[in-house]
């Protein structure tokens, strides 16, 4: 089948390589030219595992092509689907400039049908929002042409998303067109072969779903951050508690880690938003806007375990960091709980040296070259002329550490654990002292 994807981000690069890899005909537009001729010379803006050689194979079959011609876009298929950003307003809502800017675009071209599809992370009621300004323009051209809106809300993982894609745990698609329901149908018959993943519904229900979806997750992971800063007051270990609860079929293991707050592109923006949206029909949202004060204060744990450990005397201390991506298999830092840290340790006069195996170029980006930084080529290195070890991602490579080299290389023998990579008890037989979330009883003083 032929498609058109508008928005080459993270979604919509990573829906549109997966399509052309199963045998459809799919063209991606972007506005941004940089980024159009950089994928066409084989440059990935993103890092995400599997991604680039399907990208350069798909492409150099013909099955993957990048253009900024929107008009060339809404030719080339029946089926277009709005994969564009929708970054939170200034208020914390949705801000559905991008996705609304596509619709009028998709209709100032079209002279034949057309399925449009919302990929983007949407409010509830952006459908309707689509369809009504699609037959503006269309009114506004004098054209009587047909069109559906359907919604198709991505799953993906950062870090397994190409995974996600092919082997998706669901399908949801909103549409009570039987028409529509067909074509897609069609489009993903190829990852249906096991069993029948689509699940269909209304529109407005799969619009919420994906915000249910994310906003539960976050709700796991603040719930056991709270249970872990009570567990610290209590003397409890959170480790034992977590596997404690995890054996319960009806909790399970996933989303249950304690650790310095969640980030990323999607939990931080899909809580504010639903909350907002919310607060737009006058309910109030206990429970998420709770989510979301956990998950803010918790990225200040670590900041302020460091600053009690040196009394509160951080000026021209050093502090080693590895790890600054929001979560491993990713170079995204947005809402990461790195940034936090380090913007809080740079206001108290310390240094920071930070290794991270992808997310260096994006720190570098966002923060530019100062003083008080040094991004460093590998773990060890972080280490050196520091005063202290803070782990702010679980990357697999510092799950197995040296802990008396670490002791060796630092100025002061402690370790903050953002992540609880470490067996506390091991950490302290070789002398260093360890600070982890949650972990009451094994804090050495």
């Amino acid at each position: 089948m032929k498609v058109t994807v508008f928005g080459i981000g993270y979604v919509g690069l990573v829906q549109a390589a997966v399509l052309a890899d199963v045998g459809h005909d799919v063209m991606c537009v972007d506005v941004d030219e940089a980024k159009v001729e950089n994928l066409k010379k084989g440059i990935i803006p993103i890092y995400e595992p599997g991604l680039t050689p399907i990208v350069e194979a798909n492409f150099e079959s013909g099955r993957l092509k990048f253009t900024t011609d929107a008009k060339l876009g809404v030719e080339h298929a029946e089926i277009q689907f709005i994969a564009v950003g929708t970054p939170p307003d200034e208020d914390g809502s949705a801000d559905l400039k991008y996705v609304l800017g596509v619709a009028a675009t998709i209709a100032s071209h079209m002279t034949s049908p057309k399925l449009v599809i919302n990929k983007s992370t949407v409010p509830v009621g952006t459908a309707d929002k689509v369809r009504a300004a699609i037959a503006a323009k269309l009114n506004e051209r004098g054209e009587s042409i047909d069109f559906d809106v359907a919604s198709n809300p991505e799953f993906l993982k950062e870090g397994a998303a190409v995974t996600d894609c092919m082997k998706p745990d669901r399908i949801v698609v909103g549409s009570e067109n039987p028409g529509s329901v067909e074509k897609l149908r069609e489009l993903y018959a190829p990852f249906n072969r096991n069993h029948d993943r689509m699940i269909v519904m209304d529109v407005r229900s799969a619009e919420l779903t994906k915000y249910a979806a994310n906003c539960m997750l976050a709700t796991k992971i603040s719930f056991m951050n709270e249970i872990a800063n009570l567990a610290e007051k209590l003397g409890a270990d959170i480790e034992n508690v977590r596997k404690g609860i995890g054996s319960d079929p009806r909790i399970g293991y996933h989303f249950i880690y304690p650790g310095c707050g969640y980030g990323g592109s999607c939990f931080p923006k899909d809580v504010q938003a639903m909350v907002r949206a919310a607060d737009s029909i006058d309910f109030d949202a206990q429970l998420l806007k709770a989510v979301e004060s956990v998950n803010y204060r918790q990225k200040e744990t670590l900041f302020k375990k460091v600053s009690a450990y040196f009394d509160h005397k951080l000026e021209g201390k050093t502090i080693a960091l590895w790890g600054l991506s929001f979560k491993p298999n990713t170079d995204d830092m947005r809402e990461a709980s790195s940034r936090v840290l380090m913007e809080a340790l740079w206001r108290a006069g310390a240094k920071v040296r930070a290794y991270d195996p992808e997310a260096m170029e994006e720190t570098q980006r966002i923060y530019g070259v100062r003083d008080d930084l040094s991004l460093v080529g590998t773990k060890e290195s972080a280490l050196q002329g520091a005063d202290a070890l803070v782990i702010c991602t679980e990357w697999k490579s510092f799950r197995a550490a040296d802990f008396a080299m670490i002791k060796q290389t630092l100025q002061s023998p402690v370790i903050f654990d953002g992540r609880n990579l470490y067996d506390p008890e091991t950490v302290k037989k070789h002398g260093l002292d360890y600070y982890g979330i949650g972990r009451g009883l094994s804090i050495a003083r």
